[in-house]
């Protein structure tokens, strides 16, 4: 039996005229406690209406590639694992969205709050490209 499967060949199905993706999230999201522990360190707390902000211009000795790294928070106190997966979804697909607003070396980690869940996807978009206008205007110099 094992032999007969083995010796099938299956086909992959490719993708066609499907474009490529231009932001790969795994690349450009802040991964290590040290990273994130270095945003707060080196900048301040901003706020807006549905989410808490830091951002951080990293420096040109620094390896870490040629785009800007996000990184999301969603602590228990957002909800269970079901409404805070819901709410990393909304927000990376709005991170993914706006991510060419934001200058190449800086990282920014975003803490959204219970209100993210609720609200309209539109106003949520508008509301990351505000914040990613804001740190692009600063330049990343906090």
């Amino acid at each position: 039996m094992f032999r007969e499967v083995a010796s099938r060949s299956f086909r992959v199905k490719q993708n066609g005229d499907m474009p490529e993706a231009k932001f790969d999230w795994r690349r450009a999201r802040l991964r290590k406690h040290a990273d994130y522990q270095r945003v707060y360190q080196q900048s301040r707390r901003y706020s807006s209406p549905s989410m808490t902000y830091f951002f951080r211009a990293r420096e040109a000795g620094e390896p870490a590639g040629v785009q800007p790294r996000i990184g999301l928070t969603t602590g228990r106190v957002l909800g269970g694992a079901v409404e805070r997966n819901r709410i990393r979804r909304r927000m990376r697909e709005a991170v993914r969205m706006h991510v060419g607003e934001l200058p190449r070396q800086v990282d920014v980690v975003l803490h959204p709050r219970k209100t993210v869940l609720e609200m309209e996807f539109a106003r949520l978009e508008q509301e990351v490209s505000r914040i990613f206008s804001s740190v692009a205007a600063a330049g990343g110099k906090r």
